[in-house]
């Protein structure tokens, strides 16, 4: 069986979700309105399945909503500029740590993050 391979990847958002979200908004007080809002996440899918399951607010079989209610709600599309340049990991620990590590690194540049 083929080991399982984690990717990073980046949702742009509506901007909408800085004025109607107040976690969002109070997790990105560097925001400056001008960058986009962004959401970071991992997955051992590509990408785009990953950000079908969060648009369609996908279930796993045991009934767990595994979608992210920012993006099924804000997400507009993928950013792969943002995150191609990200080998993909060989282990969950290793993902989350990029992906924190990731999200970070685009808020100082003062893009407004979400990420788990």
């Amino acid at each position: 069986m083929p080991k399982t391979e984690y990717r990073i990847y980046v949702v742009e958002l509506s901007k909408r979700v800085f004025s109607e979200n107040r976690k969002f908004r109070e997790a990105n007080p560097q925001f400056n309105g001008v960058l986009e809002c962004l959401y970071v996440g991992m997955t051992s899918k590509t990408p785009k399945e990953r950000f079908e399951q969060h648009k369609t607010g996908y279930r796993n079989k045991k009934g767990y909503k595994l979608s992210s209610n920012i993006v099924e709600k804000y997400g507009s599309y993928l950013r792969p500029s943002l995150y191609n340049h990200i080998a993909p990991l060989q282990t969950r620990a290793d993902a989350l740590k990029m992906e924190e590590t990731l999200a970070l690194e685009l808020r100082r540049q003062r893009y407004a993050v979400w990420f788990n």
